[in-house]
């Protein structure tokens, strides 16, 4: 998995992470955005709330796919336990904050989709779950690529 990983980035492993969860930082602002938009909190007169909904929805599954791509590559390549052993001296904290942040994101996201698609219910609490979705795409990009810029 690692000569993959490595191939299909070419060898820029941590640069093409830090790229795909930037963009997918920016997706996730916007997402918010749209879903301001589309509950009603915000109203423009020209983005109907049905359109903001339908374009959150879409752009979602986008993300989703994307943040499970770069969960792979992480884990694919850095591993668990070799990423934390093979952190710069002084910075195995800061790795393993990542894999906690990371792994809550990946627990978070799926759980907010179960709830949108099966779990009716709970619909209620999706603006919870999706300001904490948020939070921890910031926080694990803020972690992994705040270092390098």
């Amino acid at each position: 998995m690692e000569d993959f990983v490595e191939a299909i980035s070419a060898g820029h492993v941590t640069e093409v992470k830090i790229v795909l969860t930037t963009v997918v930082a920016a997706l996730a602002i916007y997402q918010v955005l749209l879903m301001l938009v589309g509950w009603g909190w915000i109203r423009l007169k020209f983005f109907n709330p049905k359109a903001a909904s339908f374009t959150h929805r879409s752009a979602g599954d986008t993300i989703a796919t994307i943040t499970l791509l770069v969960g792979i590559m992480c884990y694919g390549y850095f591993g668990i336990s070799d990423g934390i052993d093979h952190a710069r001296e002084g910075e195995e904290g800061r790795v393993l904050f990542h894999v906690v942040t990371g792994f809550a994101l990946l627990g978070l996201l799926a759980f907010k989709i179960a709830v949108v698609r099966w779990w009716k219910s709970l619909q209620r609490f999706l603006p919870v779950f999706g300001f904490g979705v948020l939070g921890l795409f910031l926080l694990t990009w803020w972690n992994s690529s705040g270092s390098y810029l």
